[in-house]
């Protein structure tokens, strides 16, 4: 069983235009660019054979949920479930966010560091945790889905809804990691992927990707940041192709990997990088110079501790091969890739430890609008964003990097602000809106 659900955050609404607080109110409408966003989100979408649209009921989601649905030749009804309504911030909705801080000047800054935490008072005067609450919905339509769906080969479901009820609705998937609410962002009519698989009686997620805004014809979201990373996936290999688990082993790219660099390049070709950084092997080496080709000058710093991990004997071996020697360790490598340290290789603890400290290294250095480059391997970056989002290093199977994927990270001068993680694994510029990249092996 395997179930893909497709967000959509709703197009620009009246109040997003006039820079108000929304909460749950049924005041704000969507725009004429809101139309248009949801119209160039459905056909983004059109070629997915999508088996139930659910939508929050409130009509800048429905409107958009609507017009999404018009672009479709499938004929469907559009479920709309209270679980995705937005959250609830009582007497802030109407308000601009200066006018809260004026007014509300002693939990403002828990809204904006602990946001989890935050309480508000209703109009009958009793108190409420907003995103505690949101966290219960997202928990229910999640448990709502899986009972529906579980027992059916697959599904394709569209989700419509909202900054904060989506955000929720993906941190409830990767385990409510602590803080996690500030830790992503998703623009108004993005679209995140997320695919649920059912395994021994338990459920998998893994994003696939986050806050992609390319069919808007934005091909990235706007910096938040005093800084910003791009971290990216080296190019295709032939052992990528036949998925061979290569490790540290120097395979270079093939004309597919290099072409999928090439069209990285071309998708960035507006970033102004300053600095650029790379693991020391050839493949993501050679992926940093085709992404630099019009800035020779720039020199691309080769890191060591971000190589690729050792798989040890595994490597240059098919799957299925290594199945027939250690079948109970590459289950365990599929089930509880933390309890293995693979045959004269590493375990992924090793790789999440050298990686994040060169990682660490490299935002310390960054000055104000720094555009960095790095480009590493899967498991490397897989271990990084883990980290970013406050998960666990055994939690690699939750995140998708495809080879070219492009993920972006905003930094922030403020030591008390966690870096953001502004999109993940967009792959549009080597393909459609699903990351048809090669499997591979890991």
């Amino acid at each position: 069983m395997a179930i893909r659900l497709v967000l959509v955050r709703h197009g620009l609404s009246s109040f997003n235009a006039k820079g108000l607080i929304q909460g749950r109110t049924d005041d704000s409408l969507l725009t004429d660019e809101g139309y248009e966003q949801a119209r160039k989100a459905g056909k983004a979408l059109s070629k997915i054979n999508f088996d139930k649209i659910y939508s929050s009921p409130l009509v800048r989601a429905a409107e958009t949920a609507k017009t999404i649905k018009k672009t479709f030749t499938k004929d469907q009804d559009i479920v709309f479930d209270d679980n995705l309504l937005e959250v609830d911030l009582s007497e802030w909705s109407g308000l601009k966010i200066d006018e809260i801080k004026k007014k509300f000047p002693e939990i403002y800054p828990i809204w904006k560091s602990d946001p989890e935490n935050l309480i508000l008072k209703r109009k009958d005067n009793k108190t409420y945790k907003p995103i505690q609450e949101l966290f219960f919905q997202a928990t229910n339509f999640v448990e709502n889905i899986l009972k529906i769906y579980q027992d059916k080969d697959g599904a394709n479901i569209l989700v419509v809804g909202h900054n904060a009820i989506l955000r929720c609705l993906i941190l409830s998937l990767l385990g409510k990691p602590k803080q996690g609410f500030r830790k992503i962002r998703l623009e108004n009519a993005s679209l995140s992927i997320l695919n649920i698989s059912k395994e021994d009686n338990s459920f998998k997620t893994q994003i696939e990707c986050l806050n992609q805004t390319s069919h808007l014809n934005k091909n990235i979201p706007n910096q938040i940041g005093d800084s910003r990373i791009f971290l990216i996936r080296h190019g295709e290999t032939n052992w990528n192709k036949e998925g061979r688990f290569q490790g540290q082993i120097d395979i270079p790219l093939n004309e597919n990997g290099k072409d999928q660099a090439r069209k990285t390049f071309e998708y960035l070709r507006n970033i102004s990088f300053n600095k650029a950084f790379s693991s020391s092997m050839e493949r993501p080496y050679e992926t940093a110079q085709i992404i630099l080709q019009n800035r020779k000058d720039l020199k691309i710093e080769r890191i060591d501790s971000l190589v690729e991990i050792s798989h040890g004997l595994w490597e240059g071996k098919l799957e299925a091969e290594i199945r027939e020697q250690w079948p109970v360790l590459l289950k365990n490598w599929h089930d509880k890739p933390e309890k293995v340290i693979m045959p004269e290789g590493e375990s992924i603890k090793d790789v999440s430890e050298r990686s994040v400290e060169a990682f660490e290294k490299i935002c310390f250095s960054q000055k104000d609008n720094d555009l960095s480059l790095l480009v590493a391997h899967d498991a490397v970056n897989k271990t990084l964003i883990c980290k970013i989002l406050g998960i666990n290093y055994s939690n690699i199977w939750m995140i998708k990097q495809g080879n070219g994927g492009i993920t972006i990270i905003d930094l922030f001068n403020d030591p008390n602000k966690p870096p953001v993680i502004s999109a993940l694994n967009i792959t549009t510029h080597l393909g459609g809106i699903l990351d048809s990249t090669a499997s591979g092996a890991l």
